[in-house]
């Protein structure tokens, strides 16, 4: 089961060393915990993120393959591309994180067809002591951990270069009447959650 809601208060029972933590959700939630109570529950804590629709997200890899098979790029290639025009920069501590790779032809092939990173590059190369010349880059997030408006940016983005190439990507009408069932599913799993 999973619940939306706010840690109340936290504290430590005197006798045992237990922590207790009081929560309180925005959904009736009792009558569903009742039947746990006291059964031994695996308890994880997470910051509460909008989920993406599952809609958004069909659409956005559909459409992706779209301008991969008329440019001959793979979709990983694509979505990396995307990412890098549109995308966000994983960040620890308000910092972006960057990193280093040798700047080589090999490469750049490599982190065009990531598929469980995804890196930007800079105009920064460096040279190291041997000779060799080494690229930065800036660490980007993958669209599995997007936000609501972070993954509609990225389609708008992607419906835009498709637009420019001259794909179509869908009827005004489908297009609305998509964002119109993407919209109340949010609304829904918000009621929910």
């Amino acid at each position: 089961m999973e619940l939306k809601g706010q840690l109340k208060s936290i504290s430590c029972d005197y006798f045992t060393g237990h922590t207790l933590i009081t929560c309180e959700t925005e959904a009736a939630a009792a009558p569903h915990l009742e039947k746990l109570q006291g059964v031994p529950l695996a308890i994880t804590f997470k910051k509460f993120r909008k989920k993406r629709s599952l809609d958004a997200n069909a659409y956005y890899w559909v459409l992706v393959a779209k301008p991969g098979d008329k440019l001959n790029l793979s979709k990983p290639h694509l979505h990396n591309i995307l990412l890098r025009r549109y995308g966000q920069p994983e960040v620890i501590d308000g910092k972006m994180i960057y990193l280093v790779l040798p700047d080589t032809d090999q490469g750049a092939r490599k982190a065009d067809e990531a598929e469980t990173y995804h890196i930007k590059p800079t105009s920064e190369v460096k040279t190291g002591r041997n000779g060799e010349r080494f690229r930065t880059y800036v660490m980007l997030r993958g669209s599995s951990t997007y936000s609501t408006e972070e993954m509609a940016h990225l389609i708008d983005g992607l419906v835009s270069e498709c637009k420019e190439a001259g794909i179509e990507t869908a009827t005004p009408e489908e297009l609305s009447r998509m964002l119109e069932l993407y919209e109340a599913n949010r609304k829904r799993k918000g009621k929910t959650e």
